[in-house]
């Protein structure tokens, strides 16, 4: 006679506390088998360095440890398509309600369709829970039910529906004895399933009263020593609960805090309503440009060798630390679209290729923000100038210097393009296109 079970799948929530499908599934009457999938459709595409799966399973075998010491129990871990884990695990177990929280994109979308079809043709429920967002799909929405496409009438529209009284943290605590009990769940190393660990790690957040409250005059300076706070791979993989980084921002009253975690979700309800946008400009007239597409010069930019100091910094810094300061990031990618005229979807694969912190709804808009092609997106006649861009943000060359050891040798090399004749290109080559 197979165990009875409900499971709880593990995705982007790697925490055991106030994770809200976690808790619904700990509160039902049946012992709960906690699973995370490695999958094998996603890391089938991925180096076998990856810094990001190396952060993900050393975070995995600290909750999976932390429930064998306190409670007796584990995680069982699988690598395979998750359609065939789950035909797997429908064999072994008297299967009863599947948990999970919800993931907005595309292609989380379309593995949970099959993977709900599975369980229905097999009387078992999928039951999926609202956990990495306030305010999901088309509960922020204009009176006419169309979806916002520009930022500041979303954020406006989110705080008139964001009630502060109501926002709980689900403690899970009381409720970790409903684990099942261990039973030799499988385990895996990085190893087994073809993977290395990496040299790069992903760093602890840091939120604390003093950087909430300087948050807003020292979140445009990359050399300032913590200036930001490292959220971005914390919330992209769940670590740490978007609920109490919002009550955080509450308490210090911090509203430019506050509109950040307001941004990551303006972009996740635009790719859930425009899916599409993962590959195709918002506006589709910006799909007509005419690329140079220069893989010498795309070569370039990727490794920080073009000749532009503050670009190459960010790019030196992102291939040695999987991060980037995100005022840099502006400036790279408009460089690369708007100097170079390389296809913004480029520069979006490169960084989903490094980003320690890559969330497709984010990186998407912003790519399309600074091509000029997507939503709330700056006009294609706004070119940041790389040069002046330093006497903003880094005047003493604090950041450069951090990044570009050869700035005064006679190895830096020489700009690749001319800035105001790079301008002037893009301008018509833009004009041509969206007029």
């Amino acid at each position: 006679m197979f165990e009875k079970v409900n499971i709880f799948w593990f995705r982007r929530d790697l925490r055991l506390d106030d994770n809200i499908g976690f808790l619904e599934a700990l509160k039902d009457d049946l012992p709960v088998l906690p699973i995370f999938i490695f999958d094998s459709e996603i890391l089938d595409k991925l180096p076998e360095n990856d810094a990001r799966l190396s952060f993900i399973h050393e975070t995995l075998q600290n909750i999976s440890k932390e429930l064998q010491d306190n409670h007796n129990s584990s995680i069982a871990f699988f690598h395979d398509k998750p359609l065939e884990v789950f035909k797997e695990l429908i064999e072994d177990y008297d299967v009863r309600k599947v948990y999970t929280n919800r993931d907005y994109e595309p292609y989380a979308r379309e593995r949970d369709e099959s993977i709900k079809k599975l369980l229905e043709d097999n009387a078992i429920e999928f039951k999926t829970y609202k956990d990495q967002v306030i305010f999901e799909k088309s509960e922020i929405v204009k009176s006419d039910g169309n979806p916002y496409v520009v930022y500041t009438p979303y954020k406006n529209r989110w705080k008139e529906e964001f009630d502060r009284s109501k926002l709980k943290i689900h403690h899970t605590n009381p409720y970790l004895n409903n684990l099942i009990k261990n039973i030799q769940l499988p385990n895996l190393s990085l190893s087994d399933i073809g993977f290395k660990k990496s040299l790069i790690k992903v760093s602890d957040y840091l939120v604390t009263p003093s950087l909430i409250d300087n948050y807003e005059d020292m979140r445009n300076f990359p050399a300032k020593k913590n200036g930001t706070s490292g959220l971005g791979p914390h919330l992209r993989f769940g670590t740490v609960s978007v609920r109490k980084m919002i009550k955080k921002a509450i308490a210090e009253k911090n509203e430019v805090f506050w509109s950040e975690l307001i941004w990551r979700e303006f972009f996740m309800q635009i790719l859930w309503h425009f899916p599409h946008t993962n590959k195709k400009a918002f506006r589709p007239k910006y799909d007509r440009i005419e690329w140079r597409n220069n893989e010498k010069e795309f070569e370039a930019w990727k490794n920080g060798k073009t000749g532009y100091p503050l670009v190459d910094a960010g790019m030196r810094q992102l291939n040695e630390t999987g991060c980037m300061h995100n005022r840099v990031r502006m400036l790279v990618a408009s460089f690369l679209c708007k100097h170079l005229l390389i296809d913004w979807r480029w520069g979006e694969s490169y960084f989903a290729e490094k980003l320690l912190d890559y969330d497709m709804s984010a990186n998407v808009g912003n790519w399309q923000w600074a091509a000029g092609s997507g939503v709330d997106a700056a006009p294609y006649f706004r070119i940041f100038n790389p040069t002046t861009q330093i006497t903003k943000f880094d005047k003493n060359h604090e950041y450069i210097k951090t990044w570009i050891k050869d700035i005064n040798e006679l190895t830096y090399p020489h700009p690749i393009v001319d800035h105001k004749e790079a301008r002037e290109r893009c301008l018509k080559i833009y004009k041509e296109a969206v007029s």
